[in-house]
């Protein structure tokens, strides 16, 4: 049985929440382990190679949802609704139930006071809503730090409580100041995940490219790196360049053998 909203609502303050973004199949069966997969849109980079995530359609999301959902196991799975895909309270809901009939068990967007409504409107229709806060990559147009006046810091705090009162189960907290992330995790009621917001939050989320060093456009200073598998696949690539090359790949261990009578039969017809 995989984690539920519940499961998750329950570890604030309890244990920390353990979040990657998956798009795939292959990587979401590996990533099992962690609380919540995350199918984001920041697939339009790593998996499409679009410049931002401002090109990521319903469908794409759909799509990877699908995979996603294929795999998955143990792990909660959270689906981005894409940009223009919430712009009223009707495509919000409409748009959600897609993302939901696809495998999601919940659906994220961003935005705080301004989409409260939209958020109420789809919690109202029994879909379980995660929130985000602080830099907002669909509308951004500079990645840049949240929470680093008062007065920023004070309408952060405000949104995170404004969106808790209308439905969110959880809030991601992006690129916002570590004070800052450390208070609204203090005064809200459901657990906050950070990305570039400081180990004060309820959970962290990471993007599974940036984790393990394969995805080299960007390098975000709040990625840790766990691997560099870019360069590991490289060197896996060239060298089966090499042999393909040279002729040894395939080896004999790679090859399916005809039985030899049925070979010779086969000799004697076409010789």
């Amino acid at each position: 049985m995989h984690k539920t909203i519940k499961d998750i609502t329950q570890m604030k303050r309890k244990e920390k929440i353990t979040v990657l973004t998956g798009y795939d199949s292959t990587m979401v069966t590996l990533c099992e382990q962690v609380d919540i997969i995350l199918v984001g849109d920041s697939a339009g980079m790593v998996m499409l190679g679009y410049e931002n995530t401002s090109s990521v359609t319903m469908e794409d999301m759909i799509r990877f949802t699908t995979a996603a959902k294929n795999a998955r196991k143990n792990s909660l799975i959270v689906s981005d609704l894409p940009i223009n895909s919430y712009k009223n309270e009707k495509d919000a809901v409409t748009n959600s139930l897609r993302l939901m009939e696809a495998g999601a068990d919940a659906i994220k967007l961003e935005g705080g006071r301004e989409i409260a409504d939209i958020i109420k409107s789809i919690t109202e229709s029994k879909i379980p809503v995660m929130g985000h806060l602080g830099l907002l990559p669909q509308t951004a147009e500079k990645y840049t730090v949240q929470g680093k006046t008062k007065e920023n810091a004070i309408q952060l705090i405000e949104d995170a409580k404004i969106i808790t009162e209308s439905g969110v189960f959880s809030i991601v907290l992006e690129m916002v100041s570590s004070q800052v992330a450390k208070i609204i995790t203090e005064k809200i009621s459901v657990p906050t995940i950070g990305i570039g917001s400081g180990k004060n939050c309820d959970g962290q989320v990471l993007v599974v490219h940036d984790m393990l060093g394969l995805f080299e456009k960007i390098k975000p200073k709040f990625a840790k790196r766990y691997l560099s598998l870019s360069e590991e696949i490289r060197n896996a690539v060239k060298s089966y360049v090499e042999e393909v090359k040279n002729e040894k790949f395939p080896a004999i261990e790679n090859e399916f053998q005809m039985d030899e009578d049925e070979y010779n039969k086969l000799r004697k017809e076409i010789v």
